[in-house]
């Protein structure tokens, strides 16, 4: 069954910031959250468990960039957050 077309984005453009928004913020989004708490925890415990952690966080943050209607919404989430856990592990 071939998916409905009202739900489909209609822009190239629209759809590629989409792409790029999951794949790259997500995967900053990923690495940032991993240095907070490679401040929090012990550094050896946070690279091991990153190793499965930060393949699903990535894959949720990627699938979350296609539900949002709006694509400069993610950006903007995105950059938040990764200046929010950017932010302790470049302070200290």
């Amino acid at each position: 069954m071939p998916a409905n077309k009202k739900h489909l984005t209609k822009s190239p453009w629209t759809r590629l910031s989409k792409i790029l928004a999951g794949t790259i913020g997500g995967y900053t989004v990923m690495i940032s959250f991993h240095l907070l708490l490679s401040k929090i925890f012990l550094p050896q415990n946070v690279i091991v468990t990153s190793f499965i952690t930060g393949y699903i966080l990535w894959a949720i943050l990627l699938l979350a960039a296609f539900i949002v209607s709006k694509v400069w919404k993610v950006w903007l989430a995105y950059a938040v957050l990764t200046a929010l856990f950017s932010l302790p592990y470049l302070m200290f």
